[in-house]
């Protein structure tokens, strides 16, 4: 079981891995630059070795790195759809240069154009970003979303029409993140509500999409379409909906990440809490 954290990179993305152990984290999720910003400065190649080193030393079995919130590849504006492409591919590089396997964003928003317009959009920056960078190397991962406003990709067949589009169908995956599911009307909080997701999910997507996990519990409730996240065990999903998770043997090798409000202050807590629920097995 591999379990973790978002991780700040305050003052050198090699010190995140010391802070991710210190937090007892076993994968690690970080920006490898300012989410608010489009322009950055080029990873320092040294600094990116440090960073694979320390990985190793602090036992940082994996990172994955989220992508900047400015960027929307489903946006029907052909500047900002061409800055987020451009700006996509950056990251792109920037994980590659990490040794980081996973890229996690979300999909995009159409902004009035329709989900069938938006979602084609989303595939179509995904082929031009692949077609830019190479095969291989760096898998996007596709993170569901709440469904707020015009957000794309709040549902599995959402993810899966994205997916059916793309011409390089192996070097991409699926995020499920816990709070953005429920809200958008998935039951993971009894045993049937999660066994009838995932079966659905296998149905839809496959199982073998899955690459990477958020675990945030939800302020709001399920089907509210409210992306608040809340800490484990405080919000709508609770406890007993996360011990699902932890108990389920399929996520055994894949990261899962904790992004909950209190971040460093509680994340020591919330990992002992989760892991606590692997003991009942």
């Amino acid at each position: 079981m591999l379990l973790g954290a978002h991780i700040s990179v305050l003052g050198g993305l090699s010190n995140a891995p010391e802070r991710g152990r210190d937090l007892t984290c076993d994968c690690m999720q970080i920006f490898s630059k300012n989410q608010m910003q489009w322009k950055a400065k080029p990873v320092d190649l040294e600094e990116a070795e440090k960073f694979i080193e320390n990985s190793r030393e602090f036992k940082i079995s994996e990172t994955v790195v989220h992508d900047s919130y400015l960027i929307n590849l489903g946006s029907p504006d052909k500047a900002m759809l061409k800055q987020s492409r451009e700006a996509f591919l950056d990251e792109m590089v920037r994980a590659r240069h990490l040794g980081v396997r996973y890229l996690i964003f979300h999909p995009g928003a159409h902004m009035g154009a329709g989900e069938q317009a938006g979602l084609k959009r989303v595939a179509d920056s995904m082929n031009w970003v692949r077609k830019e960078f190479g095969s291989g190397g760096v898998q996007l991962v596709l993170e569901i979303t709440a469904g707020q406003g015009t957000l794309l990709g709040n549902s599995f067949e959402q993810l899966k029409r994205i997916i059916d589009q793309l011409e390089d169908q192996k070097n991409v995956g699926v995020c499920f993140d816990t709070c953005h599911a429920y809200a958008a009307g998935y039951d993971i909080k009894t045993k049937s509500g999660y066994a009838r997701t995932f079966d659905l999910f296998d149905d839809v997507l496959g199982i073998e999409y899955l690459k990477a996990m958020h675990l945030n519990d939800s302020k709001g409730k399920q089907g509210s379409h409210l992306d608040r996240h809340e800490q484990i065990g405080r919000g709508f999903i609770g406890t007993e909906g996360f011990r699902n998770f932890i108990t389920d043997p399929r996520w055994d090798n894949i990261p899962m990440v904790l992004e909950t409000p209190a971040g460093d202050k509680m994340y020591k807590q919330e990992l002992k809490l989760l892991r606590s629920l692997a003991k009942k097995r």
